[in-house]
């Protein structure tokens, strides 16, 4: 079971310093029209292939992100089947971002 969590929560994780890992797994033209800033962009397109090289310590903490939450969510499930213990989905993915956190964030 992945554990969600809200735009709003990541927003005060990342104001209080929380050390956390803001992963982008859009598409690159979807990251051309919003993006969220300091979020690391690996697209679902080729997660199977770069994941197992850039997640490696086991008890970092991350947080993925997609246009609405369901491709994340696929995502965070793959992470925590590879053993990543601290996994989240950002529920509501970008537009949830745009409409709760940060209206300047084009919607689409």
């Amino acid at each position: 079971m992945v554990r969600e969590i809200s735009a709003r929560e990541v927003k005060a994780a990342l104001e209080a310093g929380e050390p956390l890992r803001l992963v982008d797994c859009r598409e690159p033209d979807e990251v051309a029209i919003a993006r969220i800033e300091g979020a690391e962009v690996i697209p679902l397109s080729q997660w199977k292939a770069l994941a197992p090289e850039r997640f490696r310590q086991e008890d970092e903490r991350v947080v993925i992100f997609c246009h609405a939450g369901v491709r994340s969510a696929h995502a965070a499930a793959d992470l925590m089947r590879r053993g990543l213990t601290q996994v989240q989905n950002m529920a509501g993915g970008i537009d949830a971002w745009s409409l709760d956190v940060d209206p300047a964030v084009p919607r689409y």
